[in-house]
Order: structure tokens, then C-alpha cells, then sequence
């Protein structure tokens, strides 16, 4: 898998599976038949090239389990596809699920892997007839090919992104509902260095404030985590990976900001275990 990495510098994830679930998180595995908190989310949740990610320093900070449903790259389909997902969850104390970007997941306009939301498969005979110019063979992956729409068609891209929008809140209405107990959102916002971030816009992708409103009622409460100027300016200092990973990694929030999650969602949680 592509987190299973060797090599100087590298992580062991530990990567484990839940019930029945063909899904690999990461570990190492926790009883799930006695109270926890719940963390779902992307990479970011994951903690990809971090050895604490904010869902053990949460648990560290709270003294109560924190089970890392990370999963990386993964847009809302992949939860969404899971029939193991409520029963996974449903000793959770608290569900803390992370706003994910709108790029990953399958739509009107093209279908992406189901497990590896970030994996393009086709376009639809609505992408191929309002791009009809694209060839849509050279892309592997959905960032890759909406930054190049965004930069050879910027006119018809926004009819793609709006499609995207509508697709997001309507799954995360799904994805919410699916969850049992108290839950809140958590907006992780942009965590790279003013000129360093997506061409596609800030973190998470495509999301604007008014597709927040429209799922915000759905949780308990709602937190949102600006990084700071000095956890963004961290780069990749006390992150872990092999020689050739850097350049993944700068592209992954550090410790600092993994820090300053747990910290914002620290006094939110405590409240409703």
C-alpha cells in the first residue's frame, strides 16, 4: 500500500482494519466495544508523515480513547461506501469528523476510486461533451485534472466546481446522518505558506462558507482551525519520511499544526464525553 513506506526516516503506521470493514487505518487497532471518540477524516486525520497526529494528542489531552478513521486521501465517498461505518462508530462517545475537500469524490461530471477517493477513472458524457477538447487519458488523479481545467477552460470549470458543491453538501448531509451521538465538524483551514498552497484555492478544497452553513446544523458544534503563521512556517521540522517523500510530506500539516487541532477541539470534546 502506499503507506506502507521503508527506509530511513519512515513512519509505521501500524495500518489496521475494523470489523469487517475493507478499509486500512491507521494503528495500531483499538477495542471498539467500549467508549471512544471518533476521528474521521482525510489525510490530515491520518497524520501522514506525522508520528502524534491531533487524534492522539487529543487523547493524550483528554484521557478518554480517540480511534484514528483517518484514511488517506479520502474524499466523503469513501465513508459513504463503507456499510461497516455505523457499526464502527457506534460506541462513539463523539464523532469529530474533518470537513473534507469536494475534489474526491464521484459526481456528474467524472467517477473516482471508490476506496482512493484522489484516483480519477473516467469522465462522463457530460465532461467529455463540456470539455470536448480535453483528453481526459492523461490525467490520474482528480487535483491534477481539475487545476488543469481550472487553467484551459476557467469559464466551464465553474460549472464543474458548483456540480462539486451541490455533490458535497448533499453527501455530507448523508454522511452526518449515518452517525450516531453527538458530532462536530472540524474546518481545518489552509495550513501551506501564502504562495505554496493549491492552484484550486485554499484548504479544503472548494468549500465556501455558505456550503458550511448549510451542514453546520447537522453537528453539535463546529470548529474551526486557522494554523498560525509560525505551525505553516514549520515546513516539514519534525515530520517523518524517506529520502524521496520530502516533497510529499511539504505538502502535509507538521506537527505544529496537528498541535494546534488538538488544542481548538481539546475543550469542544471534553464537554460531550
Amino acid at each position: 500500500m502506499a503507506f506502507e513506506y521503508s527506509g530511513d526516516g519512515a513512519l509505521d503506521y501500524f495500518p489496521c482494519r475494523y470489523g469487517k470493514s475493507k478499509l486500512l487505518f491507521r494503528g495500531p487497532r483499538r477495542h471498539l466495544s467500549e467508549p471512544f471518540c471518533a476521528a474521521m477524516g482525510g489525510s490530515e486525520t491520518y497524520g501522514k508523515f506525522v508520528a502524534e497526529p491531533w487524534p492522539m494528542l487529543l487523547e493524550d489531552r483528554l484521557g478518554f480513547p480517540i480511534v484514528n478513521f483517518g484514511y488517506l486521501n479520502a474524499g466523503i465517498d469513501v465513508f459513504l461506501s463503507d456499510p461497516q461505518l455505523t457499526d464502527m462508530t457506534r460506541m462513539a462517545r463523539v464523532s469529530v469528523v474533518q470537513m473534507l475537500g469536494a475534489v474526491n469524490m464521484s459526481n456528474r461530471f467524472y467517477a473516482v476510486h471508490p476506496r482512493r477517493n484522489d484516483r480519477f477513472l473516467r469522465a462522463s458524457n457530460l465532461m467529455r461533451s463540456v470539455f470536448s477538447e480535453i483528453d481526459f487519458t492523461e490525467f490520474n488523479f482528480t487535483r491534477h485534472m481539475l487545476g488543469a481545467l481550472q487553467e484551459r477552460a476557467p469559464d466551464r470549470f465553474e460549472a464543474l466546481a458548483a456540480e462539486l458543491r451541490t455533490a458535497w453538501v448533499a453527501r455530507m448531509t448523508q454522511l452526518m446522518a449515518r452517525l450516531e451521538g453527538p458530532k462536530v465538524l472540524l474546518m481545518l483551514g489552509d495550513y501551506h505558506l501564502p504562495g505554496h498552497g493549491d492552484p484550486l484555492g485554499p484548504e479544503p478544497l472548494l468549500i465556501t462558507s455558505e456550503m458550511v452553513e448549510k451542514v453546520r446544523t447537522l453537528a453539535d458544534a463546529v470548529v474551526r482551525v486557522d494554523p498560525s503563521l509560525t505551525a505553516r512556517s514549520a515546513g516539514t521540522v519534525g515530520m517523518h519520511f524517506a529520502a524521496l517523500e520530502e516533497p510529499a510530506a511539504a505538502t502535509m500539516p507538521g506537527p505544529l499544526v496537528h498541535q494546534e487541532i488538538a488544542e481548538a477541539l481539546a475543550p469542544v470534546v471534553s464537554k460531550m464525553i
